[in-house]
């Protein structure tokens, strides 16, 4: 019970400075904020996902890294492995859960927009919307782009605008995805 409590301080002591720093809400960053905003942008497929111990005291928590072989890097400098630090996971039986946190998995492809990988609590801009899953279409074999709620991503210019507009659809397919963002980069 007393462990509980801990964790339980812990999580409204990290939220309450969240809050006062950034906020409560999450307002949907629109593509040009994706771009802009993200110090590195890349495809990757998840090789590992694991969660320890951080900290001490009543400054304990529970941090995760989610490891990427890098399939294409789109901004920033990357090698061929890159990981990403997220509060909250699993160790043993203590879970620690941040609200709207992506939940990664080995095996799962994605394309993230990445700030302040190692200082914020979840470092992709404005958190869930910085992740772009990968999905191979087997009828039509192609891939396409997903939002991280699963919807499929069909304009970009909708982003952060309208969200049914931005999946209401034909999906993007990666290839004009990656162009969008590509040519956003070079036409700041």
């Amino acid at each position: 019970m007393v462990n509980k409590f801990r964790y339980f301080l812990c999580i409204v002591s990290t939220f309450v400075a969240l809050s006062a720093a950034r906020g409560t809400t999450v307002i949907p960053p629109t593509f040009d904020q994706l771009v802009s905003q993200g110090q590195v942008i890349f495809q990757g497929a998840v090789t590992d996902v694991r969660s320890e111990w951080a900290g001490a005291g009543t400054q304990r928590h529970i941090v995760t890294y989610v490891t990427f072989k890098v399939e294409e890097t789109l901004k920033g400098n990357l090698g061929a492995i890159y990981s990403i630090r997220l509060l909250g996971g699993t160790v043993g039986d203590e879970t620690m859960e941040v609200v709207d946190a992506p939940k990664f998995n080995v095996g799962d492809r994605d394309i993230l927009f990445v700030e302040n990988n190692g200082s914020q609590f979840i470092p992709l801009v404005g958190i869930g919307y910085g992740r772009f899953r990968v999905h191979h279409e087997e009828g039509h074999g192609r891939d396409v782009v997903m939002t991280n709620e699963r919807k499929p991503l069909t304009d970009v210019s909708q982003l952060g605008r309208d969200r049914h507009a931005a999946t209401a659809g034909r999906p993007l397919s990666l290839d004009e995805f990656k162009s969008a963002i590509r040519k956003k980069l070079a036409n700041p």
